[in-house]
C-alpha cells in the first residue's frame, strides 16, 4: 500500500512513485500545458527546447528515447519474465543459471550481459542497492526510481535492511534471512519474489501484472490485490 499523498516513507519514498510498472513513472515527458507541469519539469522543458534550437540534439532522437523506455525497456519486461519463471520451471532455471541468457530467449533486453536473478524463498529475502552511485538494471526495470538514487536508501539498506523493507510496508517473519547485494558497473540484479498464494490458474499476463519494479529491486512483495 502505498504512502498517503503529500507524505513519505522516511524520506525514501515519493507519494507519487508506488513501484508501478509504468517506466516513466519518476520522470513524466507531458507535451500538455505548461500549467500542468512541475517546477522540474518546466526546467526540463526549457533545456529541451535550447538545446534543440541551437541544434545540439535532433527532436526525432529525443522521441526515439522516450519511445524505448516508454514502450520497449522497462519494468514490464521484467515482470514479464519472474510471471513466466512462476510457471515454467525449465525457464525459471535458466534464469537463475543465466538471466541474461534468459531475457534474450523471450526477445527482451537485458541491458547487461551481467545480470544476476537472485530467488526468494521463505529461508531468504533479497534486497539489491547501489552504494556507491546508483547502479540499477536500465534495460530490465526502466528507469531508475529517485528513492534508490538517494543516500538514505543507499546507506540504510546496508545498515538497516529491514527497517528499510518495514518503511515500503513489507514485513518478513523474524527467522527469514535478509540478504543485501550491491550493484556495479560490472554487475546488475534482479530480485525474483516467491508467487503470492491464491494466484493459482493465473495466466503469465494476470501474474504480470502484480509484479512491480519495486518487488524486482527487493522492497516490496507481489500482492495479488493489485492485479488489473
Amino acid at each position: 500500500m502505498c504512502p498517503p499523498a503529500g507524505t513519505t516513507a522516511r524520506g525514501l519514498i515519493q507519494a507519487d512513485d508506488c513501484g508501478s510498472n509504468n517506466d516513466m513513472g519518476d520522470h513524466e515527458h507531458d507535451h500538455g500545458h505548461s500549467a500542468e507541469l512541475s517546477e522540474m519539469q518546466l526546467r526540463v522543458r526549457a533545456l529541451e527546447t535550447i538545446l534543440v534550437e541551437k541544434g545540439y540534439v535532433e527532436p526525432a532522437a529525443l522521441d526515439a528515447i522516450i519511445e524505448t523506455y516508454e514502450h520497449k525497456i522497462g519494468p514490464h519486461n521484467g515482470a514479464r519474465v519472474i510471471a513466466k519463471s512462476w510457471v515454467d520451471p525449465d525457464f525459471r532455471r535458466q534464469l537463475l543459471e543465466n538471466a541474461g541468457a534468459a531475457f534474450t530467449a523471450l526477445g527482451l533486453p537485458s541491458g547487461t550481459e551481467h545480470l544476476i536473478a537472485l530467488e526468494n524463498t521463505p529461508e531468504r529475502h533479497n534486497i539489491v542497492v547501489c552504494t556507491l552511485c546508483s547502479c540499477y538494471p536500465s534495460g530490465t526495470l526502466g528507469v531508475p526510481p529517485v528513492w534508490y538514487k538517494s543516500a538514505a536508501y543507499r546507506s540504510r539498506t546496508v545498515a538497516d535492511p529491514r527497517g528499510v523493507l518495514k518503511d515500503f510496508g513489507t514485513e518478513l517473519p523474524p527467522d527469514t534471512e535478509v540478504r543485501v547485494w550491491d550493484s556495479t558497473a560490472e554487475v546488475r540484479y534482479i530480485v525474483v519474489p516467491m508467487r503470492p498464494k491464491g494466484t493459482e490458474g493465473w495466466s503469465e499476463q494476470q501474474l504480470a501484472a502484480i509484479v512491480s519494479r519495486d518487488c524486482m529491486i527487493g522492497t516490496r512483495l507481489p500482492d495479488p490485490g493489485a492485479e488489473r
